[in-house]
Formats: C-alpha cells, structure tokens, sequence
C-alpha cells in the first residue's frame, strides 16, 4: 500500500535531496508537499523524515506542521486549495518557495526562511523532492 501512496519513493527522493543539499530534516522551516488528499499529507510528513514514523498525528495535532511549529506546511495553502491543478502543481509550489526565500511571501511569510523544500508526485512512480536555498 505505501508504495501506491508515494511513502517508498518519496523517502527514497528526500534521502538522496537531504544528502547533496547538506542538510537534514530538522534544517526545514518551511515546505509545500504534495496533499492530493489529506490522507496524504500525513503520510508524506513521515516519508520526507519530518516527523518519526506513527507520530504524523501527533505532529500535527500539536501544531507542529503551521507558524510557530517545527515547519510550516503549504503556507500557498496546498494543492486542494488551488483545486490540485494537474500539470501546474509544480511551478505553483516552487513560486511560492521562491517567494518564501525572498521574503515577499506577504501574509504568508515564514519568518526568516532560508531553506525550504518541495515534495511533488506524478501519476505512476514519479516524485520530486528539492531543497531550495536562498543566496545572500
């Protein structure tokens, strides 16, 4: 089942993202993953390292996944806010990551956001993890 979710190769496409970036899970302030359905998000916080497997709930329950948590989470407000835009749901993600890094994210700011990453699928077994990085 956690390979028709993405889990499998989400987890295998942050490892390697982690590793040639430098940094680990613990360096995110702010991401825009992949919600094509609520289930998923869940899921998805666990495969990109986020949270320990089993504590998704928790996580979230605890405000850890908004402003004043661990990570802020599709600040845009996902792709079910934007009614999952098939074929646009990449560049939507990384404009508004580009906007986080700049600091002109508006209302939507996370404060002094110098990384931040994107976790995309596709249909089959395609995914897309990228850590964006700001340069002074």
């Amino acid at each position: 089942m956690r390979q028709v979710v993405g889990y499998d190769i989400t987890a295998e496409a942050a490892a390697m993202a982690y590793e040639r970036a430098g940094i680990g899970p613990e360096d995110i302030p702010v991401v825009e993953l992949h919600d094509c359905f609520t289930a998923n998000e869940l899921i998805t916080y666990e495969a990109l390292g986020l949270t320990p497997a089993g504590t998704a709930e928790k996580f979230i329950m605890d405000g850890e996944n908004t402003y004043g948590g661990r990570v802020v989470t599709n600040p845009s407000g996902g792709l079910l806010s934007k009614g999952h835009p098939l074929g646009a749901t990449g560049l939507a993600q990384c404009a508004e990551l580009t906007w986080q890094l700049r600091g002109t994210a508006g209302g939507r700011q996370v404060e002094g956001a110098r990384t931040a990453l994107q976790h995309n699928l596709g249909i089959g077994s395609a995914c897309v993890v990228t850590v964006y990085q700001a340069v002074d």
